[in-house]
C-alpha cells in the first residue's frame, strides 16, 4: 500500500536493508508523493493519481498548521479530524488507482509479485 510521509522514511530503511542482503525490491509509489523518490536500491514503478502536488503538499501543511494551532481543546479536534480526513482521502484515491491500474497489476502478476 504506497504509503508517504513518516512511514515512507521508515520503510525507506527496511528497503535499503533488503537490497543489502540481495533482494530485489519493487516500490509503488504514485506519481505525487512527499517523499517516495527513485532510488539505486530499488525498482520503481509509479502510476497516476487525480490530483496533484500541490493538493499533496497543501493537506499535509493544513495538516500540520492546524495540529499545532492554539485554541479549544474541542475547537481543534475537529480541525485535526477534518485535515487527518482529507490526508485519508487522499491515500485511499492513490490506492483506488493502484488497484485500477491494468497495466501495473499485470506486471506484478507476470512477476509474480
Amino acid at each position: 500500500v504506497p504509503v508517504d510521509g513518516s512511514h515512507w522514511l521508515s520503510m525507506r530503511e527496511v528497503v535499503n536493508i533488503l537490497r543489502r542482503k540481495g533482494h530485489e525490491v519493487v516500490v509503488l509509489a504514485p506519481e505525487v508523493s512527499m517523499h517516495i523518490k527513485p532510488s539505486k536500491n530499488f525498482v520503481m514503478k509509479m502510476y497516476p493519481v487525480p490530483y496533484k502536488q500541490e493538493d499533496l503538499d497543501n493537506a499535509f501543511e493544513a495538516f500540520f498548521h492546524t495540529a499545532f494551532a492554539e485554541g479549544s481543546f474541542l475547537e481543534r479536534y475537529f480541525k485535526v479530524f477534518e485535515a487527518m480526513k482529507r490526508l485519508a482521502d487522499l491515500g485511499v484515491s492513490s490506492c483506488e488507482h493502484l488497484l485500477q491500474n491494468k497495466e501495473l497489476i499485470r506486471y506484478l502478476e507476470q512477476s509474480k509479485f
